[in-house]
């Protein structure tokens, strides 16, 4: 544990100079785009660990590897999960989560088994078919819009892998502006300076009622299949518990995937001759038969650039805690109910950590490089890391080695910028000219 015995005061950006504080305030000018560049330059200005002081906002980000193996580890039990008024708690209710102590121990008792490799390996062909299924819808020459398409491949996969559902066009239409709505409600917004969350949104209502009729479905199912549904049938009595599970899953792990995808391929079409090697091996290794988990274990440059990707804009890029007493960090005293949050996207881009932090820089990740221990957390870290990263790793590698074992990619050189959203996705949404090989 990091202590100290005497405590120091946290600084504020208060503490700012005048004129680092209008440098800072005028990344505002790109809306929810210009949040992490204020970060950065707060950072950069007043350290490791640092308070924001909006209104009804005041939570101190921590961007020290040291500090954060204290949130995660040491002293992960002097921290709470569950905001009891955020908007991602009136999503999720009693989702796992955002519980605490014995309810989440039994929640991830329940679900984990169906996140663990052994369990999801078999399902790599359903993977590629569900993958398969949006391509096939692809032109075979034009563009596509990368985040959109990425989304609708996340979802047929999660659905299939997880809920053992083969989700129509159809429904996927239905469901499609329900999903947007849910994400943005529980990404950043006027809630925040309010200090209050909004009700949940009535445009969800076909997402809510997808969840229950695929609950009642498998309960009346004789010889159901072994997949996180029936786990969840198995296990929980209660329907509404049943969904929060569901909702949360599917939230958490379809859109983590889309703007991991997202990103990696618009890197890919940035860096055009890394691009180049990345697809040789790609071509070479799978010739002409889909993808599989062995094969992509070999795809070592396809490797490299996921975890890059994934380093540059990690989907979860920062982790909520709320002190449950009055706890010492470090050096700073924190009362009681304060949000600590544990800035991914900053430790991520420590330039004391890492060499050229701002940089793609794939090669990085040779087979004996090991980051400082917690300078790398694209799926948190600790007893309470992602339930489902093992799973999210395979599904990018083996999704993103059949579109470029079936599709040429030309470089692009639009720009866009990280925006906070539920999850760290590109703004605006970007295109890529594609063309059709297999």
């Amino acid at each position: 544990m990091t202590t100290s015995t005497t405590s120091r005061p946290i600084p504020t950006v208060a503490d700012l100079s005048p004129r680092d504080g209008l440098r800072a305030l005028a990344h505002l000018r790109h809306g929810l785009s210009g949040i992490l560049p204020i970060l950065e330059h707060v950072h950069a200005q007043l350290g490791d660990i640092f308070q924001l002081t909006l209104p009804h906002f005041r939570p101190v980000v921590v961007a020290s590897p040291a500090l954060i193996r204290d949130i995660l580890t040491t002293q992960r039990h002097q921290f709470l999960w569950r905001p009891e008024d955020d908007p991602v708690m009136r999503l999720l209710r009693r989702g796992i989560l955002v519980t605490d102590g014995a309810e989440h121990d039994c929640l991830h008792a329940v679900i984990a088994p169906s996140s663990r490799r052994n369990h999801f390996l078999p399902r790599a062909d359903a993977i590629i078919a569900a993958t398969d299924r949006a391509l096939d819808r692809w032109p075979s020459k034009g563009r596509i819009l990368t985040l959109t398409e990425m989304r609708k491949i996340a979802l047929l996969v999660f659905e299939e892998i997880y809920f053992s559902h083969t989700l129509s066009w159809e429904e996927l239409n239905t469901l499609w502006t329900p999903i947007l709505r849910a994400l943005a409600y529980i990404g950043p917004g006027v809630w925040v300076v309010r200090g209050r969350a909004p009700n949940l949104p009535r445009a969800i209502q076909p997402l809510e009622a997808h969840l229950y009729a695929l609950i009642a479905r498998r309960r009346a199912t004789p010889s159901p299949p072994d997949d996180l549904l029936t786990h969840l049938i198995q296990h929980l009595d209660d329907d509404d518990l049943v969904r929060d599970q569901m909702m949360t899953m599917l939230i958490a792990g379809h859109d983590t995937s889309t703007a991991h995808l997202a990103w990696t391929l618009w890197l890919l079409a940035r860096h055009p001759d890394w691009l180049a090697k990345v697809v040789e091996d790609v071509r070479t290794v799978l010739g002409t038969e889909p993808p599989t988990p062995e094969k992509a274990n070999a795809l070592v440059r396809l490797d490299q650039t996921s975890k890059e990707s994934i380093r540059l804009y990690p989907p979860i890029h920062v982790g909520n805690r709320f002190t449950a007493a009055d706890i010492t960090l470090g050096a700073y005293r924190i009362p009681a109910g304060t949000r600590v949050m544990v800035s991914i996207y900053l430790v991520h881009r420590h330039p004391a950590m890492w060499e050229a932090p701002h940089v793609f820089q794939p090669t990085r990740w040779q087979s004996d490089f090991r980051p400082q221990p917690f300078t790398y957390l694209p799926f948190g870290g600790g007893p309470r890391n992602c339930i489902g990263g093992a799973f999210a790793m395979l599904e990018t590698r083996l999704i993103l080695a059949r579109i470029l074992q079936r599709f040429d990619i030309e470089p692009t050189h639009q720009h866009v910028r990280p925006r906070m959203g539920a999850t760290l996705e590109p703004h605006p949404d970007f295109y890529l000219t594609i063309r059709r090989r297999v």
